[in-house]
């Protein structure tokens, strides 16, 4: 990566990212110096600015591992956004335990103790009823909403 990148295409990464309201809430924006290993910014922060070197680098592939982990809601469908947009043009491998985090993606692997149960798409998964996927889902789903589905 060329570490002389004009602001203009820094303020399109930061945009892409969806980290721009946070960065422009900073004291100096995104000439801020943050401390060592970003000490003070939030797990979810840490994460927005985490997608911005990715958009940054532009690789070809990644790999994200428990991407929306201990993060408030607000910060999750940013990520989200940034996640959609990323992997629209890029192979992405996503591990997750938040179903929040791969409902969207083309296929999605069901592993449990090292052993593949099930694959498919969303939908695919949630036509098997009696699948680890779909139970799996619809507790999580009623644990949102507080209604079982049928």
């Amino acid at each position: 990566m060329d570490e002389n990148l004009s602001d203009e295409y820094i303020e399109d990464i930061i945009r892409l990212s969806s980290a721009e309201d946070f960065i422009n809430s900073l004291p100096h924006g995104m000439d801020e110096i943050a401390s060592e290993r970003g000490n003070s910014y939030s797990a979810g922060e840490k994460q927005l600015l985490a997608f911005a070197r990715i958009f940054a680098h532009d690789p070809a592939i990644f790999i994200l591992d428990e991407a929306t982990a201990n993060i408030d809601t607000k910060t999750e469908q940013l990520i989200q956004k940034s996640v959609d947009k990323i992997s629209k043009e890029k192979t992405s491998i996503f591990i997750a335990h938040r179903l929040s985090t791969i409902i969207d993606v083309d296929k999605i692997i069901v592993l449990n103790n090292g052993e593949i149960l099930e694959q498919g798409s969303h939908n695919e998964l949630l036509q098997n009823k009696d699948g680890y996927y779909s139970k799996l889902y619809n507790a999580y789903y009623e644990q949102l909403t507080g209604v079982q589905q049928v």
